[in-house]
């Protein structure tokens, strides 16, 4: 029995409750004051007429002051107690029928799809992702308003609890291809242990938010465990090392001494203010820029007359001299790492995770959180001025927020840049949609949440390999179907998706001098790189 049919029974009891009150009530006001002595039933017929205001004036008028007194009081709590309701009762039922109805079951011939459990931004990302393989993705989704809302969304929604299993039988988890359960730790455990009762066979995936827990997700019978908070701490950390060395860490191997790399270009840099094209950057390394950011917008190619500031990041391939020669062009004058010089705004798993790499990589830093515990070095708010400079934020050179709200990283980012206009700010943005906000907010390198933990979730359901599953730019290594027999000059896949072609597979070799006359062939895999939408742009075009 849901709220409403609840609320209906409960109104309807007290309904008659009062309605039999007034009847033995009035029965009584007119046997002492009126004189009349009259059937229990005539009374109850007046009482039905006054609170349904269908009737009046059988028994008036009424010739004593108390039962005068009696009758308007019992005409205003009958009107009050039917007409009331209305908003009440009826009116939910009338919106429930006009809105939408949400399915409470997958149709019968479901099957070979992915069951989300419960939606949130990461399973958003895998939704996009998914859907541009043609995986079929189903969100099982207990709360009724956000599953109508992911429902008019256009994704395909099942409206019940998945820790029940009813639930889990609703969107056919025993045909499925694989279950994700995407909520609280505890609530994931117990999904993960109603598939296992639903469909022994039917592959897990659990996201965990604290890896401390994992061993519990693997022990309720998980295929595979992820923790996306972590990679993406360990991925903030690369861009703060790097910023201090010369070091590719982050360079990812397309084929033999051929790499792909994010550049992001420091503050102090001597790019900064000159354009691509004044930059001399394929003249002095040899390397090539396929792509940029530019505040938060990604150009491939990039405008030769666009450019570059503090926060502009190249996307560049060549082998690993030439990289190390453009990572070095892209620096401020480099110094080596000094007690506080980085500052790590916010110390939940992100942060700490961020922490520990730094650490191991022999970056000192100093922590801030608003909580006091381990490894916490300042207690205070990243986003009060006097607590980021107790922290050290005027003597930092980057400052990496870590913080779990957006609009809080958003603030942050704001006071650091203010605080110290020549510090870098490297940020965590949980939704992928506010990632524009915070470089606007003064951010110079910003990693989604939601784009990490939908890159990691699909390529692990696909048993593919994504290779840059923590950087701001996708590259994959993906068969093309739509292409053989084509040219890459012919197929014009920049044009089309936004992406760019590095590399091809072909025979277990990786060949990377590859031009606009290079034909595919049916076999080949293609390396391609791009944004998260441009890659699922090729996929669906071209895949």
């Amino acid at each position: 029995m849901d709220t409403w049919q609840r609320r209906t029974v409960s109104y309807l009891i007290s309904l008659a409750g009062l309605m039999f009150a007034f009847t033995v009530a009035y029965n009584w006001g007119m046997r002492t004051f009126e004189g009349v002595d009259q059937p229990l039933y005539i009374s109850f017929q007046h009482i039905v007429e006054t609170f349904t205001a269908t009737g009046y004036g059988s028994q008036a008028p009424w010739s004593t002051p108390e039962m005068n007194l009696f009758v308007v009081v019992m005409d205003i709590v009958g009107v009050l107690s039917v007409f009331l309701a209305l908003p009440v009762l009826l009116f939910p039922l009338f919106e429930e029928a006009l809105s939408t109805t949400v399915p409470a079951a997958l149709e019968d011939d479901a099957e070979d799809h992915v069951v989300v459990c419960t939606l949130t931004v990461r399973g958003e990302t895998l939704a996009a992702e998914l859907d541009s393989r043609d995986v079929p993705c189903v969100v099982v989704e207990p709360d009724r308003e956000a599953a109508t809302a992911a429902y008019e969304d256009g994704l395909r929604v099942v409206h019940a609890d998945p820790q029940s299993v009813e639930g889990l039988e609703a969107a056919r988890v025993s045909e499925a291809r694989a279950v994700v359960a995407d909520a609280t730790d505890d609530v994931n455990t117990s999904i993960v242990l109603t598939a296992q009762e639903v469909a022994e066979d039917v592959r897990t995936i659990s996201v965990v938010n604290d890896p401390d827990r994992a061993r519990y997700h693997e022990l309720a019978g998980a295929d595979d465990v992820l923790s996306p908070r972590s990679l993406l701490g360990e991925g903030l950390a690369t861009k703060v090392t790097t910023g201090v060395s010369t070091d590719l860490g982050d360079a990812i191997e397309v084929g033999e001494d051929f790499e792909i790399a994010e550049f992001p270009i420091h503050r102090g840099s001597d790019l900064v203010g000159a354009t691509i094209a004044e930059s001399g950057i394929r003249e002095e390394t040899g390397a090539n820029v396929i792509g940029a950011w530019f505040q938060g917008s990604f150009e491939s190619p990039p405008d030769p007359e666009e450019p570059l500031d503090g926060g502009t990041v190249l996307l560049a391939t060549g082998r690993e001299d030439q990289l190390e020669r453009l990572r070095e062009m892209t620096l401020a004058e480099r110094r080596s790492p000094g007690r506080g010089e980085t500052l790590v705004a916010g110390y939940g798993e992100v942060g700490k995770s961020a922490a520990e790499a730094l650490a191991s990589a022999g970056v000192p830093h100093t922590a801030l959180d608003r909580t006091e515990m381990p490894g916490v070095d300042v207690v205070g708010d990243a986003t009060e001025p006097e607590d980021l400079r107790r922290a050290g934020i005027a003597q930092a050179r980057t400052v990496l927020l870590a913080l779990p709200e957006d609009t809080a990283t958003e603030v942050a980012a704001l006071v650091a840049r203010d605080a110290n206009p020549d510090v870098e700010v490297v940020a965590r943005a949980e939704a992928a949609e506010n990632v524009g906000k915070t470089y606007r907010a003064g951010a110079d390198y910003v990693l989604s949440l939601a784009t990490v933990s939908g890159r990691i979730l699909a390529s692990t359901i696909l048993e593919e390999t994504v290779m840059s599953p923590d950087t701001q730019v996708e590259v994959v290594r993906r068969e093309a179907p739509g292409l053989v027999g084509q040219t890459l000059g012919e197929a014009d896949v920049r044009t089309k998706t936004g992406c760019t072609v590095v590399g091809v597979e072909r025979d277990e070799v990786v060949r990377t001098d590859i031009g606009p006359d290079f034909r595919v062939q049916g076999g080949d895999e293609l390396v391609v790189a791009g944004t998260d939408e441009g890659v699922n742009r090729f996929s669906q075009l071209l895949g």
